[in-house]
């Protein structure tokens, strides 16, 4: 048998008990092939709770088990690195817990974090830069490492209970949807909530569109006044959360 026959029945036998893989590495290689796939399967899991422990703690520890047994069997290992098996467990949960969207919400924050933790850092725009700034013709640069995650539940306020080792509320899902900001600043990754609002202004921003015809959006959705108050505690808020890495100047003529 060649080397990569050899590890091609492994594998085989790793993730799905192929008896056919394991009679063709011979009756002697049988009682190792156990211990081996006990310590494959151990290992996921352990990486999985590595990587989801508020959602451990959300659901419990046998149900919990439960869904990574299940995940380990339906999504095998494809990267070079278990850093990123955790990636589709979100995904297996919402299968799993189709009626408790919550905990796929929940699994979704770490995830997010998770990610954000290991991202680039981008050098962030300081305030003694924004002198002179035609803010009719600015446009905005985000940081590409920033991300927003959605919930239909509260699970932002269940996550944040877990985290600071309090009593959670029962889930409840939300009659108006909500998101969070996720991103990297300082090396860190970090996490708030936002409104409908400032996550679509986010969007926007990164889609290229101009802080003036910003400022007319809210202008017109809220009143000159209140709305050049909000467009502009957005812009304060993003520059202290270090979001915006550049400022350039459109050459479009505003109005």
């Amino acid at each position: 048998m060649s080397l990569l026959s050899l590890q091609r029945d492994m594998r085989a036998w790793l993730v799905s008990e192929d008896e056919a893989a394991a009679a063709r590495m011979g009756a002697s290689a049988m009682p190792g092939l156990g211990v081996y796939q006990n310590n494959y399967r151990a290992q996921l899991v352990a990486c999985l709770e590595g990587s989801f422990g508020q959602t451990r703690a959300w659901i419990g520890d046998d149900a919990f088990v439960h869904a990574a047994a299940h995940h380990i069997d339906r999504v095998p290992p494809s990267s070079w690195t278990l850093d990123a098996y955790s990636r589709d467990f979100p995904m297996t949960l919402a299968m799993l817990y189709a009626d408790d969207p919550e905990i796929e919400e929940i699994a979704r924050i770490e995830l997010t974090l998770e990610d954000m933790f290991v991202a680039a850092d981008y050098p962030a725009l300081t305030v003694d830069l924004l002198h002179d700034v035609d803010w009719d013709r600015a446009i905005l640069r985000i940081a590409p490492t920033i991300d927003i995650v959605e919930f239909t539940t509260n699970a932002f306020a269940i996550w944040s209970a877990l985290t600071a080792a309090e009593p959670p509320q029962p889930a409840e899902r939300l009659d108006i949807a909500s998101a969070a900001l996720v991103w990297r600043q300082d090396h860190r990754a970090r996490i708030r909530p936002i409104d409908a609002l400032e996550r679509q202004a986010l969007l926007n921003v990164r889609a290229g569109v101009s802080f003036g015809i910003l400022c007319d959006g809210t202008a017109e959705a809220f009143g000159e006044e209140q709305g050049a108050t909000l467009a502009g505690k957005w812009l304060g808020q993003w520059i202290a959360d270090g979001l915006i890495t550049a400022i350039e100047i459109s050459s479009a003529k505003p109005g």
